[in-house]
């Protein structure tokens, strides 16, 4: 192309640059504001100096009147799971403490200090995760040249619901309608997102509510043998029985014993029957929860990320390092002991070192 230039007259030369400038596509950064030049048009360019990338595929989205809606709900869930936390820690201290401590041990007062932290960490951490904003990303300067270094935009990009700056590790949540630095999910359980500020604390309500919900039920079976009435069984051989295979005998025989006993089961042992369906169902459904969080962690991976990987029903492998090492990257670089304390209150090995 060159040489072929160099064999151009002047007035050839005028002419195909005036060609190339007619071809040429005038645009304007969002990221710094100037003046782009691009040889054809293009929907997705980048930019050489900040390193913005304009995508004008993508249009802009306004929001709709069931936003609000969208909002309340979200608070709906989180009195909810507010409600159950509280019915659980209430309905246990009222109705296990009674039977099994009844007078004061060191039995009792070790499963005090443990109902007590357990509580407190569950509720804490749920507050924490739900209240607290799950990554705002940083405020950045954009928009004038003056202002923006080269590449100070590398890969970035315009959110068209929040119209600033996007990076790549930022999403923006239509629920909570905010960009989120490391978005994990929305979760409407928390009535909030999960992401850089508040993974930590998400992680650690799921802990506290697991080991809560497994220790009432321990708790609640115990109690419930010493509170149930004596079962009326219905007269049977078991030495025939077996002999016979007719297990489903003994079966029948016990839940007919059953159902007659509960006629006349007490105000205690209906709470007892409840907290051992709750903390079932709850340590069932958060355990899972917890399970594919810690895999994700492990992974060096967000849930989002899985998802954008995913192709034609097969995850494709990401570009990250698989290891436990990935945790300190959510839980910092302290001692394990101090992951289950709120963030900012967790010791560092400097500060450790320092006192």
């Amino acid at each position: 192309m060159i040489a072929n230039m160099e064999q151009m007259s002047l007035p050839q030369l005028e002419v195909c640059s005036s060609k190339m400038l007619e071809e040429n596509y005038e645009t304007i950064c969002w990221g710094c504001g100037l003046r782009l030049l691009l040889p054809s048009y293009s929907p997705v360019y980048k930019c050489g100096w900040c390193g913005a990338i304009t995508n004008d595929m993508v249009k802009q989205h306004t929001r709709h009147w069931f936003d609000c809606c969208h909002a309340f709900g979200n608070r709906f869930f989180v009195l909810i799971v507010v409600c159950i936390i509280l019915s659980i820690i209430c309905g246990g201290v009222w109705a296990v403490y009674p039977v099994v401590f009844s007078t004061i041990s060191l039995s009792s007062v070790f499963h005090s200090i443990s109902t007590f932290i357990l509580a407190s960490g569950t509720l804490a951490s749920y507050f924490l995760a739900a209240f607290r904003p799950a990554g705002p990303p940083p405020i950045i300067s954009w928009g004038n040249y003056e202002v923006v270094g080269k590449g100070g935009l590398d890969n970035y990009s315009l959110c068209q619901f929040c119209l600033k700056p996007k990076s790549e590790q930022t999403h923006h949540c239509s629920s909570c309608k905010t960009c989120v630095l490391n978005m994990d999910h929305h979760c409407p359980f928390i009535g909030n997102c999960v992401g850089a500020t508040n993974h930590h604390h998400f992680i650690t309500f799921l802990f506290f509510a697991l080991v809560s919900n497994i220790y009432v039920l321990l708790m609640s079976i115990y109690a419930g043998i010493l509170v149930w009435p004596t079962l009326a069984y219905v007269p049977i051989d078991p030495v025939f029985a077996v002999r016979s295979a007719n297990v489903f005998n003994i079966i029948k025989a016990f839940l007919h014993a059953l159902m007659r006993s509960s006629v006349v089961l007490s105000a205690r042992a209906v709470a007892l029957i409840y907290l051992i369906v709750a903390s079932i169902s709850v340590a069932v459904g958060i355990g899972l929860l917890f399970f594919q969080q810690v895999q994700l962690l492990y992974s060096g991976k967000t849930y989002i990320d899985s998802l954008k990987y995913r192709s034609n029903g097969a995850v494709e492998a990401l570009p990250l390092s698989r290891g436990w090492g990935n945790l300190f990257r959510i839980f910092g670089s302290g001692h394990p002991i101090f992951w289950l304390l709120p963030k900012k209150f967790k010791s560092s090995p400097s500060s450790m070192k320092s006192h």
